[in-house]
Order: C-alpha cells, then structure tokens, then sequence
C-alpha cells in the first residue's frame, strides 16, 4: 500500500482513502454526481487531487453502500433510486428504526441526550415556521441519526445509516412536493417524551407508524409525477 493510501495514521487525523470516500459521498448525497453519470477512476482521483489508490477504495466503499456502480474498463457511476427501492428502503427503516427508538427508551438516556433529541425537534418548528425546507430537512435527519446513535447498537446504526443515505437524494428532490411536514414534528415530539420516559412500546410504536406514513406519502409522490429512477 502507498504512503498516500495509508494516509495520515496519527490519532484522530483522516486517512487520504476516507477523505476521498466522505468527499465522494458528499457530492453525491448534495446532487453534484448525477445519476447517468459515468466517470473513469482517474477522472475521479483527478477531481479530488488524490491518487488512484485511495480513491478506488473510497469508490469500493460507496458501491458496498449502494450509493455508486463500479465496473471494470468502465468507471463509476452513481446508481439510480426507483420506486421499488424506495418502497423497499422504508420497508427497512421503518421495522428498524422503530427498534432503535425501542432501544433508547431502554437505555435510560441522559438529560444531555434527551436535550439533544428535542433541540433538533425544535430546530424542525423554527425551520418550518420559516418556511426553510432544507433546514427542516437538516434537522430531521439529525434527529433520526441521534436515534440511531442512541439505541446503543452500533451495528443497527450503521446499517440504518446505510439506508437513510441511499434515500437522502430522492427525499431531498421531492421536499418541495409533499405537503408541509408539520405531523412529522408532532411524531417526532412524541417519540422523544415516549423516550425520556423510557416508555419503549410507546415509542417504537408511534415512531413504527410515523415511517411507514412516510413512506407511503414518499412512494405516493414518486409515483403520481412520473419520477421512476432518480
């Protein structure tokens, strides 16, 4: 392995392999990678300045994720997101994350964390009071990783997160076309006081229905403009 793939190796310093895997992700996650678009690996490692070592990890990385398709003699291209998947996906997060909210009512969060679940609720309000979607959209995906961190399993919030990334793009381009999203503050209040009073049926129930509310609008939406892969 080259110097530059093993990157910087003291503590807490990010390897050249994990720059370029987060930098990837971000431009695809923000749409800046377009779905169709085909890149070789040298390209790749010549937008981000790197070699091609660690770039090619950062590239098997993101396709184990889903998120890219890589092919020999071909390159990289980000993967589309149909209706199917993401009626699949929320299948997934919905049976998963309600477990997770489960389990952090059983984990006896502290007062700090229960903060923490509220602040981006309220983040939620002052964002949608404003009318400022991608800052309700920020919040609300803070709020689902806090849950996922506060399960305490960290094997549930990495394959959570995993899926959460794959519809990010797909939820971000379909924000303006749901309704106001003001039940799913309510939800999420209601969740965080099921939590805080470690009421765990309570809170995997009403987080079980809030995602699967979610998803049928999403898949509604996907399917009622015609948006079969994005």
């Amino acid at each position: 392995m080259s110097v530059e793939a093993k990157g910087k190796t003291g503590r807490g310093r990010e390897s050249y392999s994990d720059r370029a895997y987060r930098e990837l992700k971000r431009r695809i996650l923000d749409g800046q990678m377009t779905v169709g678009e085909q890149h070789m690996e040298q390209e790749v490692a010549a937008m981000l300045g790197m070699s091609r070592t660690p770039t090619r990890e950062a590239l098997i990385r993101l396709a184990n994720e889903g998120l890219v398709e890589v092919r020999p003699r071909h390159g990289m291209q980000v993967k589309p997101v149909s209706v199917e998947d993401m009626r699949e996906i929320y299948e997934i997060l919905t049976a998963l994350e309600s477990a997770a909210a489960g389990l952090a009512a059983e984990q006896r969060l502290t007062e700090q964390q229960i903060g923490a679940l509220r602040e981006a609720v309220s983040d939620m309000d002052v964002a949608l009071a404003s009318g400022d979607l991608e800052a309700w959209a920020r919040a609300d995906e803070r709020f689902h990783r806090l849950l996922l961190a506060y399960s305490g399993n960290v094997r549930l919030e990495g394959l959570v997160g995993t899926f959460i990334d794959q519809a990010h793009r797909v939820r971000m381009l379909t924000l303006r076309l749901r309704p106001k999203p003001e039940a799913s503050n309510d939800d999420h209040r209601a969740v965080v006081e099921a939590i805080a009073k470690g009421d765990a049926d309570t809170a995997r129930r009403v987080h079980w229905a809030h995602r699967e509310r979610s998803g049928r609008m999403l898949v509604a939406l996907l399917e009622t403009h015609r948006l079969t892969r994005l």
